[in-house]
């Protein structure tokens, strides 16, 4: 029985899951505060759907993807510009951002950074890379089935959101 072959798609597949970990405890500790300052969870019930989502994805990459499946370059520096959307994101949610929907009602809405253009940057951030890393593998068959599986998902997780967040919309920066 041959071992596990480790190419460029397996280190990209580790490198994107010790990423997710060290977000996971960010976010954690981030809903943990804005829980104690009497945020609200909503949409809690579809969130173990993107962790099987995600979980599922990584795998597939690893296990399915052949170690030596030609690299498409462009693809690759694509995913590095997309890491730079991801933590300009986060960085401009500060101690707001989190994985999970979570809503304190007497915060202003983040109107900075690429909340300026886009409304849900993260999600377009996590749209582009979904694709992109099976594709830069030359793995378009992963690429499209959970590009599919994310569509749905973000669909109904953005109807979500926008109707936790109305409230919200007519809430005043302070200065």
């Amino acid at each position: 029985m041959d071992g596990l072959a480790f190419g460029p798609p397996q280190i990209v597949v580790l490198l994107l899951a010790v990423q997710r970990l060290a977000e996971l405890r960010v976010a954690n500790r981030n809903t943990r505060r804005l829980l104690d300052q009497g945020g609200r969870e909503v949409g809690r019930g579809h969130y173990p759907l993107f962790i099987v989502l995600h979980s599922a994805w990584l795998a597939a990459l690893f296990f399915l993807v052949p170690a030596n499946a030609p690299v498409v370059w462009p693809l690759v520096a694509l995913l590095v510009l997309l890491q730079v959307g991801r933590y300009w994101v986060i960085r401009t949610l500060g101690p707001y951002w989190t994985t999970r929907i979570i809503t304190l009602p007497q915060a202003p809405l983040i109107q900075g950074g690429p909340f300026r253009w886009v409304r849900h940057p993260n999600y377009c951030v996590v749209v582009a890379e979904i694709a992109a890393v099976p594709l830069a593998f030359g793995a378009w068959r992963l690429a499209l089935a959970f590009s599919i599986a994310n569509a749905l998902l973000l669909a109904y997780r953005i109807r979500v959101e926008e109707a936790a967040l109305a409230p919200r919309r007519d809430v005043v920066p302070q200065a």
